[in-house]
């Protein structure tokens, strides 16, 4: 590789750098303008629902139940074989 190359591909590589960490330093200062983040606790479920098609005739459709209150969700983590004991 001649020198010209060389500074030529060190001149490129230091412009990606430089832009990649310019990018993820305005990624991390940005504010969420008072955007709400997750779902506020209470009581019941909230239902998500996935589906799948294949495009040939096969699919699948699966509904999760996601409890609003937060004992309850860390509760759905722990195994069934540790919730029998307490």
């Amino acid at each position: 590789m001649s020198s010209l190359a060389a500074w030529i591909s060190a001149g490129i590589l230091t412009m990606l750098v430089a832009r990649a960490v310019w990018v993820l330093r305005s990624e991390a200062t940005q504010e969420d303008d008072g955007r709400p983040r997750g779902i506020p606790p209470g009581d019941g479920y909230t239902e998500i629902t996935s589906d799948y098609s294949s495009g040939l005739g096969g699919g699948n459709q699966l509904t999760t139940r996601v409890p609003k209150d937060p004992q309850e969700y860390a509760r759905s983590f722990v195994p069934k074989r540790d919730r029998q004991r307490s």
